[in-house]
This record gives C-alpha cells, sequence and structure tokens, in this order.
C-alpha cells in the first residue's frame, strides 16, 4: 500500500528513551516507565501496559478550581509503555524547565508533563478578577512541559525599561518573576460611546518573556477542560 500518509515523518518510530519528545505540531509523544501527568482526556493512543487515574489537586487546589473556574484537570499516566497526547488540533511545543525556573502557564495551555515538576494554583498579582481569571499554573522544579496554543505564540521578551501589555483572553503564560498589574487603556469618553473593545491588558514588567496566542481565546464553557 503506497501514499504519503505513510512518509517516514507521519510514523511513530519504536521508543528509544523514556520521557517526552515531539511526534509532529500536533502531538507529543510520551514514553512512560513509570509515572506522567497529562491533561484529563488529552490521550489520543497507546501501546504497552499503562493505566489512567484521575489525578486529585488537594483540597486547596479543588477550593481553587471550584472558585475560579481556572486550574486544570489532571490523570496520571502509569506503567510501561507508549503514549500520545493532543488537544483539538492545537499547536503542541516542548518547554524544558531548569532548577530555578519558573513558569506561569494558563491552565487551558497545559498538555502534559514530567513528574518532577511541581505544579500549583497561583493568584495573578495584580490582576483582580477581569479577563484571564484571577488564579493560573505554576510549574517549578526540572523537567519538561507540553505546552498547545491556538496558532502559532509570540513570544515578547520583557525588561525593566519596556513593559508588555498583553490581552487577558490571549495571554499564554510568562516568566513567574515578572510584576503583573492592570492597565487601563480606554478612556472613559471612550466607554460612553461604547468602546473599543480593548478596555483593560495585563501589563508585565521586569526581566523575563510572555507568550501570546495569535488570537484571543474561546470563552471558557462551565464544565469544559
Amino acid at each position: 500500500m503506497k501514499s504519503e500518509l505513510f512518509a517516514s515523518q507521519n510514523m511513530a518510530q519504536p521508543a528509544t528513551a523514556p520521557g517526552m519528545s515531539q511526534q509532529n505540531s500536533k502531538s507529543i509523544k510520551y514514553v512512560v516507565n513509570g509515572e506522567m501527568y497529562a491533561r484529563q482526556g488529552s490521550m489520543i493512543a497507546f501501546r504497552g501496559n499503562l493505566q489512567f487515574e484521575h489525578k486529585g489537586q488537594g483540597v486547596g487546589g479543588m477550593l481553587k478550581r471550584a472558585i475560579t473556574g481556572e486550574g486544570l484537570a489532571l490523570m496520571a499516566v502509569r506503567g510501561q509503555g507508549e503514549a500520545w497526547f493532543a488537544q483539538e488540533a492545537a499547536n503542541c511545543f516542548i518547554v524544558d524547565i531548569d532548577p530555578g525556573d519558573s513558569l506561569t502557564i494558563n491552565g487551558r495551555n497545559v498538555l502534559c508533563f514530567d513528574p518532577s515538576l511541581s505544579y500549583d494554583i497561583q493568584t495573578v498579582k495584580g490582576a483582580g478578577m477581569a479577563g484571564g481569571g484571577l488564579f493560573n499554573s505554576v510549574f517549578t522544579g526540572q523537567g519538561k512541559l507540553a505546552v498547545i496554543c491556538e496558532g502559532d505564540p509570540i513570544v515578547i521578551p520583557v525588561s525593566q525599561q519596556a513593559p508588555v501589555y498583553v490581552d487577558t483572553d490571549a495571554v499564554v503564560g510568562w516568566s513567574s518573576q515578572l510584576h503583573t498589574s492592570l492597565n487601563r487603556s480606554q478612556s472613559f469618553g471612550s466607554m460612553i460611546r461604547g468602546g473599543s473593545g480593548e478596555a483593560v491588558q495585563l501589563m508585565l514588567q521586569g526581566d523575563g518573556f510572555v507568550i501570546v496566542r495569535p488570537s484571543e481565546a474561546v470563552p471558557h464553557k462551565p464544565g469544559q477542560n
């Protein structure tokens, strides 16, 4: 049988070493030898002896998620085998987090990650309850994190001299050491006349970077992960 479908770049190659790798631009392959964590419902295929179980977030994490709608429904993948993960054909990117690094990511942009990484839901300081919500997911430790994005993201450097302003519905994540606050760029007169649709942004200051998707996120529906 012949087809471009069977080209080498589309074929899943045999596992070589445990851990995360890029299968293609829309999916992540993870060779499991013990345990890893992934977004619930993101597994698209697997082979080997693997079990998929709900991963609780503890009382504090459950309470934050119930109050804010933010957070991430996770599953633990245990055993020995290979699994593939994807989410609605979104683009996938692997981020290597080193000791001392801290990355803030919107829960809707997390696909899967190594068990060596620590995960918590923390307050976005200065952001109030506008736009993207009050809480985001913060990753620390050492390991790999797979991030998803609708389209190709833009990574914008942030410096003390040049703060960056981002739409709260477009932001994917940022260096956790950055200072966050709300910026109102629309005048009162403009609001009375119907507004520009760009009234409030998240301002990031310090030294680091911010990741932005090339469109505003689709509004989150209750019960949707």
